[in-house]
């Protein structure tokens, strides 16, 4: 049976929805056939019920496996899929061009980040400011992270010391980086249209599996057309970029 070799520093629920997804990739369930209970798959994978909900909810949110009265099933689009998407970062930057401009700064926050990450007024942390002009339109996007999260994700952390606002800064594995430090994460996207404007504001709110705040941003898109198309995934082609986030339960 032809498996997805899985990375040891990977959770483990991760891992066990990378190796599913291996079974239904090579037929071992059939698209739109039940999957075995999360009992049998505990047994078959050697791994708590706990660890096996979490990996089918990677896959669900990936629309890997769909669910309804019957139970769980394959639903696999055409197209072979090596391993779930993940979330890009920042919020908006699916794509990273040369082009593309991003720096980080150790200041204050923007009042409405230091209220949702906790933080007191006028503490500095660590803000990320991405730009980024192309033929979908200009956008910019700004992100402060928590004290937790510059605490527990030693990348992060490394940043404090040469965040003077003109480095480079080259966070796109941020998320990675948090779930390699253990933290689950879990993520809240609200998209607002501005007055007065063709744009709109996205904000994401993520925080981890105790309720602890991660990062917010706020993306301001300036469409260039007449349908805007708002991804915040990575496409998963032939690597692994680390676990999707699990699922919001507040989204359900």
């Amino acid at each position: 049976m032809a498996r997805t070799t899985p990375h040891e520093d990977q959770p483990l629920y991760w891992r066990i929805a990378t190796q599913l997804l291996g079974e239904l990739r090579d037929g071992t369930v059939p698209p739109g056939e039940r999957l075995p209970g999360e009992r049998r798959l505990a047994e078959h994978f050697g791994v708590s019920r706990e660890t096996v909900r979490q990996a089918l909810e990677v896959l669900r949110r990936s629309g890997l496996v769909a669910t309804d009265r019957r139970g769980s099933h394959a639903a696999l689009p055409n197209e072979p899929v090596r391993t779930p998407s993940a979330l890009a970062f920042p919020v908006g930057a699916a794509h990273t061009r040369a082009a593309d401009r991003a720096t980080v700064a150790w200041e204050t926050p923007p009042p409405g980040h230091a209220e949702a990450l906790g933080l007191a007024p006028h503490r500095p942390t660590l803000v990320h400011r991405y730009e980024s002009a192309g033929t979908g339109g200009h956008r910019t996007a700004v992100t402060s992270f928590s004290a937790v999260a510059l605490a527990e994700v030693e990348e992060l952390g490394r940043y404090r010391d040469r965040a003077d606002g003109t480095t480079a800064a080259q966070l796109g594995r941020a998320y990675d980086w948090m779930r390699r430090a253990g933290l689950t994460l879990h993520h809240r996207d609200s998209i607002t249209p501005l007055a007065d404007t063709p744009s709109v504001r996205v904000t994401r709110r993520v925080h981890d599996q105790y309720a602890r705040p991660l990062e917010i941003t706020d993306l301001v898109l300036e469409p260039q057309q007449d349908a805007l198309v708002y991804e915040f995934t990575l496409p998963a082609d032939g690597s692994t970029t680390g676990p999707p986030t699990p699922p919001n339960p507040a989204a359900r």
